[in-house]
């Protein structure tokens, strides 16, 4: 069996259906239907249940399942390996971060790299999925908390300082009090987050207007006068429709951890990204 066929099987037990598994696959849908049916035959098994629903595996193919991962696992830590030796400053990264992050925070760093290794091409991936690093799903990442896993080379480059914003041209909230004002707080499913708890905790009488997963949303709707928000600074010092409010004390800061696979840390122009980013943000 070829690890071509193994990752269209594992792509489509995944997701469930063809189209799902050529989106996720950079193929065409005929072309994944062909291949898994000449698996099939290859194999002379059926793999998949075809359901109303989608693709549900068959027991014969729960049953190759673990070896078909073993297989994925072992394709990966090659490609990862041969990856990490080489040598020339060319190709592709992929950077992965949090939007307000990518957006506030790294822009000066890909400024001068882009200068300094121009045949280097930079992919920002943004958002709040944690992208698999073993998977080569980003070559490096930047988050909030520390990384999980043994394999990964991390390191916490700086204490994030945050603040209370509001539009320019509203009032001062009392602090302590919050009547008459409104929140923006963050979409607590994804998990909890202290400086929004803070915030709840310094206007207790301030109720929550609206909540989102993303900073930038946040900073926007602050910034046309919808309610009071916790930023990180670097969104909320550099934009010209809000103002950062002076209280008694300022919200807890967060950490920043860089984390990358250890098989790529010979990586030159991961090296060289990563040696910048030290330069700019570590302290």
């Amino acid at each position: 069996m070829e690890w071509s066929d193994v990752r269209i099987f594992l792509a489509i037990a995944r997701t469930g259906t063809l189209g799902a598994a050529a989106r996720l696959l950079h193929l065409s849908h005929p072309t994944i239907g062909r291949r898994l049916r000449a698996l099939e035959e290859a194999t002379g098994q059926v793999l998949f249940q075809r359901t109303a629903e989608g693709f549900v595996l068959t027991e014969e193919g729960t049953a190759i399942l673990p070896l078909a991962e073993q297989m994925e696992d072992s394709a990966l830590t090659m490609e990862r390996r041969l990856a990490g030796e080489q040598q020339q400053l060319e190709g592709t990264l992929r950077v992965s971060s949090a939007d307000w992050f990518g957006a506030y925070v790294l822009p000066p760093v890909i400024a001068e790299y882009s200068c300094e290794y121009p045949h280097v091409e930079i992919e920002v991936l943004t958002g709040t999925r944690l992208f698999n690093l073993a998977q080569r799903e980003a070559d490096v990442a930047f988050r909030i908390v520390p990384f999980e896993g043994p394999d990964i080379v991390q390191r916490r480059l700086t204490h994030m300082r945050y603040g209370v914003y509001v539009a320019h041209a509203s009032a001062d909230p009392i602090e302590g009090d919050g009547t008459g004002n409104r929140l923006i707080a963050m979409d607590t499913s994804t998990g909890t987050f202290p400086d929004i708890d803070w915030l709840k905790n310094r206007f207790p009488n301030a109720g929550v207007v609206l909540q989102s997963n993303n900073r930038n949303v946040h900073a926007q709707m602050c910034g046309i006068g919808l309610g009071i928000a916790v930023l990180p600074r670097p969104v909320g010092d550099q934009l010209g429709t809000i103002r950062r409010l002076d209280l008694s004390e300022d919200p807890p800061h967060r950490g920043i951890w860089m984390g990358y696979h250890r098989d790529l840390r010979r990586l030159n122009r991961l090296r060289a990204f990563v040696d910048l980013v030290i330069k700019h943000l570590a302290n």
